[in-house]
């Protein structure tokens, strides 16, 4: 099993080394059925443990913001799906406990299911691929975990393809434009996390 992973990790950073420019390029070689080789490409990535963030860009320089956010929420999904999956036939059916920052996000989320799936999908420093894992090795409902998964992922989708449209586009302004709205995306759920841990705290000292 550690051989497995081992080398779909190697082959992810030795041949599947693409920029985003490259990236755009070869999906927008597929003509008409770009949209449809994006989608499966990303839906097998989890597998191949390449970085959903390159991904995304490249949705964003090659179909736009709003087409590119749709292509890739459905084959973020379907991703996600497919880890949950594998990870629950592989776990035992979420008789496996895992440890260290993997087994606190499987506690959390057998506490509340959907919640702690929404709250980790809009964390933009948690690894996507993490939190499908380890749903699925939790005692995670699958309905519970693709509502919040399919919501969670949205704003970051979305910023990430309209970061990407902007560099496209070539106008200094969408580029700007394209960062801040990055930048807001990626900060709302830390300012989030941030008071509901003030409120925490000060709640334990009443």
């Amino acid at each position: 099993m550690a051989f497995a992973v081992g080398a779909a990790v190697w082959f992810s950073r030795s041949v599947l080394q693409f920029d985003v420019d490259s990236l755009r390029s070869w999906i927008l070689s597929f003509g008409l059925w770009a949209p449809v080789v994006y989608i499966a490409a990303y839906t097998i990535r989890p597998l191949l443990f390449f970085p959903a963030s390159i991904l995304s860009l490249a949705g964003g320089l090659a179909f736009g913001a709003w087409m590119g956010t749709l292509y890739t929420v459905i084959g973020a999904s379907l991703g996600a799906f497919l880890s949950f999956f594998v990870a629950r036939k592989l776990g035992g059916l979420g008789k496996t406990k895992w440890t260290g920052s993997a087994g606190k996000i499987q506690s959390q989320m057998e506490q509340n299911g959907f919640f702690y799936v929404l709250l980790f999908r809009l964390f933009p420093g948690l690894s996507f691929d993490l939190v499908s894992y380890a749903a699925g090795v939790a005692k995670v409902r699958f309905s519970s975990f693709a509502l919040a998964t399919v919501i969670g992922i949205i704003p970051g989708t979305f910023a990430l393809n309209f970061l990407g449209s902007s560099f496209i586009s070539g106008n200094p302004k969408m580029v700007i434009l394209g960062i801040i709205v990055f930048s807001i995306v990626a900060g709302i759920p830390l300012a989030v996390q941030k008071r509901r841990s003030r409120l925490n705290n000060s709640a334990s000292k009443t």
